[in-house]
């Protein structure tokens, strides 16, 4: 599936930016209503890793070696959560009382969208899994930027500044500095989609059993994904 050029580089912006735009006109309390689209959207990026991104990342690549940077994309993705507190799925636990930018969330967050653009380009449906990824955790952000004591200025520049961070990577991914390293960068991509995935599907699940909806739209989410 063939994307015009411009919009592997618009949509993410424009994802980010609506969300937010949402949350500043709705002023949504909870994120209850959100649980359901961040399942489907952990469902439809998992498949959509195991159907588009493993087969071409495997084509005549040493499959130890991508196996590597598979694993340390997971890594990766695990040290990051360490100052996101989990705003790559869904949550954010930062004290909502402090005014100060919160660097170490937004570097995070850059670093993971960041590698996020790497593995669109323009004849792979990986754009739509990365924007429906991005929807609800970019509203969940939003929530907790506008609920919390930050100046309209900082939340902006916050705003403006991520929605950047994975057209950048895409940019990047297709300059030719970096084509020998393509399959590398993918591998750590799919290890990032993988931990993010699964985390958000079993945070899906409640005492171990899954809600007949979330079920539902799991299964919905990989049925999409897989005739896309």
């Amino acid at each position: 599936m063939n994307f015009p050029f411009a919009l592997i580089f618009i949509a993410p912006i424009l994802a980010v930016w609506a969300s937010f735009l949402f949350v500043w006109i709705s002023r949504p309390k909870g994120k209850k209503n959100i649980k359901l689209l961040l399942a489907f959207s952990g469902a439809f990026l998992l498949a959509l890793t195991f159907f588009e991104l493993l087969p071409e990342v495997y084509e005549n690549q040493s499959p130890k070696k991508i196996a590597v940077f598979i694993l340390a994309g997971i890594l990766l993705q695990i040290f990051l959560e360490f100052f996101s507190k989990g705003a790559e799925h869904g949550h954010v636990h930062l004290d909502l009382e402090k005014n100060r930018f919160p660097l170490l969330l937004f570097l995070s967050l850059s670093v993971h969208a960041l590698i996020e653009g790497v593995p669109i380009h323009g004849d792979n449906s990986i754009l739509y899994g990365i924007l429906i990824h991005k929807i609800p955790v970019a509203i969940i952000l939003s929530i907790f930027l506008v609920n919390s004591k930050l100046k309209k200025s900082s939340i902006i520049l916050f705003i403006a500044a991520f929605s950047l961070m994975t057209p950048i990577g895409s940019y990047l991914a297709q300059s030719s500095w970096m084509e020998a390293y393509a399959s590398i960068f993918t591998a750590l991509a799919i290890g990032v989609f993988l931990h993010v995935s699964t985390i958000i599907l079993f945070e899906s699940s409640q005492g171990h059993s899954f809600n007949l909806r979330k079920l539902m739209v799991i299964i919905l989410g990989v049925g999409i994904a897989y005739f896309i």
